[in-house]
């Protein structure tokens, strides 16, 4: 009888190890937090990192143009931003992978994309 219940035990614990329940999926940090997000401090260091590198978002390539001379009116004119309803908005949409291939294409990431919409929500300003 001892010997049915140890073998229970270790068929329970064996089960228990083999569960995959650690698996850590990235959260976008709360808008809230992240302060006053400028235009040129906050954004176009991230565009500079991630966006306009080997003529991916640069003048001549994939549009919008994301060079930091370009970037703010290239997202305005044309259309990438929704102050309305900020996380409808063309530039965050793709940054999440919500229009096809994550941008940038090494992965989305939560941290900028908390940023962008943040920027957005309060109000897209070139500051």
């Amino acid at each position: 009888m001892k010997i049915i219940r140890i073998g229970s035990l270790l068929s329970i614990c064996l089960m228990m190890s083999a569960c995959y329940h650690d698996q850590i999926i990235p959260v976008e940090p709360p808008v809230g937090d992240l302060g006053t997000v400028k235009f040129a401090s906050g954004v176009v260091p991230i565009f500079n990192g991630s966006c306009n590198l080997a003529g991916c978002h640069s003048p001549g390539g994939q549009k919008p143009n994301l060079s930091a001379e370009s970037a703010f009116s290239s997202l305005t004119n044309g259309g990438y931003i929704n102050k309305a309803t900020p996380e409808n908005s063309l530039i965050y949409q793709w940054m999440k992978g919500n229009k096809g291939t994550p941008m940038p294409v090494s992965g989305s990431n939560p941290t900028y994309n908390a940023k962008i919409l943040a920027w957005i929500e309060q109000g897209a300003l070139n500051n």
